[in-house]
């Protein structure tokens, strides 16, 4: 069994944990802090609620990210900023696919999330408001992705993400 839960991304001075827009998030923790004010925290659950990441961008002023990670198969990717606004797009999409399972052939991923080129778009729209000039081809690389036998882990693919976009290098 893989992991299931929440990766919080944002940009403060304070502590994340500490803001009203996580505040129903008890068993936050810091997992990176990167320069520039960045910091991913974690959130373990299967089935809770972290927040909202329009919420947490407005409090912070700053773009801000959530990654939910789906038993370490795949990642529902939301994000926000106070002037680009907001986006879902996924990761290992292949994988994603399997948990739609709507029993509606007609349904794709592609009708639940941002295709990867228009994510990458948006990624990059997203990136630009933190301050960092972002390739979209890399991006797109990262958003067609699937997990890698020999690194199946999707939050791997995550955190590759964050790297892409300026936010926590590898």
């Amino acid at each position: 069994m893989g992991y299931w839960g929440y990766f919080v991304v944002g940009r403060s001075v304070r502590s994340l944990g500490e803001l009203d827009a996580l505040a129903g998030a008890e068993g936050l923790s810091l997992r990176v802090e990167a320069p520039g004010g960045w910091q991913v925290w974690e959130y373990p659950s299967g089935d809770g609620e972290v927040g909202n990441m329009n919420d947490l961008a407005r409090e912070t002023g700053a773009p801000a990210l959530f990654g939910y990670v789906m038993d370490s198969d795949c990642v529902v990717v939301e994000a926000a900023a106070p002037e680009s606004g907001a986006w879902t797009t996924c990761l290992a999409r292949a994988a994603m696919a399997g948990y739609l399972g709507t029993g509606d052939a007609d349904l794709t991923v592609d009708d639940y999330f941002l295709e990867p080129g228009d994510a990458a778009e948006r990624a990059v729209a997203w990136a630009a408001e933190a301050g960092h000039e972002v390739n979209a081809e890399s991006v797109v690389d990262v958003l067609t992705a699937d997990a890698d036998p020999a690194d199946p882990l999707a939050e791997n693919i995550f955190f590759r993400l964050l790297d892409r976009l300026g936010v926590v290098p590898l």
